[in-house]
């Protein structure tokens, strides 16, 4: 039974691989036997990732690419194939709220910076889009292949303060389900396309609006711990099992669908 969620020797393109949950995974998948491509914008942080993931036994490759443009994405793929042949997974990591896309409490939808808009929406958006077009064609053209996304709560129901991330990840859920559907109708049933849709971690994009200097929780960190019937946060360790199930044959009659890793918080109701 645990040959079904093996990912040994599978070549994974992660975006974002340099960030706190793209590390996380990357290193996840390098234990798990993967073969890790870490993209991202700034080819020192990403040998430095690499660095780390071979110290540790791992095969890893760094591929400097920005998710936001074609061209860049083609010549990272190029480079891919020359060195590993396939590619079988592709996590698409990279995205996330802005500080400019973030309204303040006392603010309203009229008071938003539609600069931030646009480049949150962009981000989230076409730095998912864009990695799918070029990499997913690799796998249309190998005939397997598996697509995870990142979508939030925010695709769920209204969070405050965060109108573009939100709208950017409503679109991400909507687009793994079309990507599926159209993936599978003309390529066959070994490529899929899922998404995992996170609670609430503490990263560093969030962490001035969730914790107080001193570290302790602001208001509406308390709103969130009362919406989460297991009354924390996460882990962000606690993403890395579920993205593993739904890369491997476990998975295999699974497309198109939208994992929440919550500790509850879209199940429940708050009463």
């Amino acid at each position: 039974m645990n040959e079904i969620f093996s990912i040994k020797d599978k070549v994974a393109v992660i975006t974002g691989a340099s960030g706190v949950l793209g590390g996380s995974l990357a290193k996840s998948f390098i234990e798990a036997g993967a073969k890790i491509v870490a993209v991202g914008r700034n080819q020192e942080t990403l040998d430095s990732r690499v660095k780390e993931l071979a110290d540790s036994g791992g095969d890893a490759f760094a591929v400097e690419a920005n998710v936001m443009n074609i061209e860049s994405l083609e010549a990272a793929s190029k480079k891919i194939i020359e060195k590993y042949g396939r590619i079988d997974i592709l996590l698409n990591i990279a995205g996330g709220n802005i500080p400019t896309a973030t309204l303040s409490p006392e603010q309203s939808f009229f008071d938003i910076n539609m600069k931030g808009w646009d480049e949150v929406t962009d981000l989230n958006i076409n730095g998912t889009v864009y990695p799918s077009y070029v990499f997913g064609k690799v796998m249309a053209e190998q005939g397997s292949g598996s697509i995870v996304n990142i979508s939030s709560m925010a695709a769920y129901s209204a969070i405050t303060r965060v109108a573009g991330y939100s709208a950017a990840k409503s679109a991400i859920t909507n687009f793994t389900q079309w990507l599926a559907s159209d993936l599978a109708l003309k390529f066959g049933d070994k490529i899929r396309v899922n998404a995992v849709a996170p609670g609430f971690f503490i990263g560093d994009q969030n962490r001035a609006i969730l914790l107080n200097p001193d570290g302790s929780l602001t208001d509406r960190s308390k709103k969130v711990i009362a919406k989460t019937p297991m009354q924390r946060f996460g882990e962000v360790e606690e993403l890395n099992g579920a993205v593993q199930f739904l890369c491997s044959d476990a998975a295999s009659f699974i497309t198109g669908a939208l994992l929440p890793v919550d500790g509850g918080f879209s199940a429940f109701s708050g009463v």
